[in-house]
């Protein structure tokens, strides 16, 4: 089976800019994945794209994990009513070691750890408007979901936050750039501000790119998604959350979910994942 079908299959794949096949099955890829240091332990919620990127890392791909020490002080307004709270810059340096610390035990191999803080720190404001701003259009910013829906909100939306996008575009700029870095993956709630970054490249350098999004994984007998905003984070820190409680949270699994959990939290082959 090849790359693309077995993914496919598995459920790991909900968006694609381009065929999967021609994305991951041809040439040997550099693939990112944009982490958000808003706590200091990643949760079974936003452990799909971990397990994915374990299985491009075994097809012979190469991976850079990028910690959002910039961006995480700007914050995404997407999915969120209101703005995200400032955080310091050195509590976020803080959980971005914390963070990098967690996920390493869970992709393993060769894999580049980079910080966006690094380089959009020293971003100045004519480069930011000059080299990112102009290929964007207001106009087509605000038709975004994660933009309309704050601008009907009574909680509008500030300029910090509608830049967000632009800035997470430049880290893929800055990493196709550095690193010949050619694909971004990340959560289906993400899929706006990857597509930001395939056209910005584009358009600044003509080069093809591509973004690739996982669903998000959701308890299919509540509805509800695993996370930090629904108050029923699993963790993947015995310190938050006990191995105890860890354990009765797989063996509680509803009867709907098992078999999509088996699927893309595990390493059983497909045949031996019974429906």
């Amino acid at each position: 089976m090849k790359l693309s079908e077995e993914l496919t299959a598995r459920g790991f794949i909900h968006q694609t800019s381009a065929p999967l096949e021609g994305i991951l099955d041809g040439e040997k890829r550099t693939v990112y994945l944009g982490i958000d240091p808003t706590a200091d332990s990643i949760h079974v919620g936003n452990l799909v794209p971990y397990m994915l990127l374990n299985r491009l890392l075994q097809a012979g791909h190469k991976v850079i994990l990028l910690m959002g020490g910039g961006t995480a002080l700007i914050g995404d307004p997407g999915g969120k009513s209101t703005e995200r709270p400032f955080v310091e810059q050195a509590v976020v340096a803080e959980q971005c070691k914390k963070m990098e610390a967690g996920v390493r035990q869970f992709v393993t191999g060769d894999v580049t750890f980079v910080n966006n803080y690094d380089w959009l720190s020293k971003l100045s404001m004519i480069e930011y408007l000059r080299d990112i701003g102009k290929h964007f259009t207001v106009n087509a910013m605000i038709k975004k979901d994660i933009v309309a829906n704050r601008l009907d909100s009574e909680n509008p939306i500030s300029y910090t936050e509608f830049s967000y996008s632009l800035l997470q575009g430049y880290d893929y700029v800055h990493l196709h750039k550095t690193y010949g870095c050619d694909v971004q993956i990340g959560g289906s709630d993400q899929w706006s501000n990857i597509i930001a970054g395939v056209d910005l490249i584009r358009r600044s350098t003509g080069d093809e790119v591509y973004a690739i999004t996982n669903p998000i994984i959701t308890d299919k007998a509540t509805g509800k998604k695993f996370g930090k905003s629904e108050g029923n984070a699993i963790w993947l820190n015995a310190e938050k959350t006990t191995p105890y409680q860890f354990y009765q949270f797989w063996l509680n699994t509803s009867d709907e979910s098992v078999i999509e959990y088996l699927k893309i939290f595990t390493f059983l082959r497909l045949e031996e994942i019974s429906e």
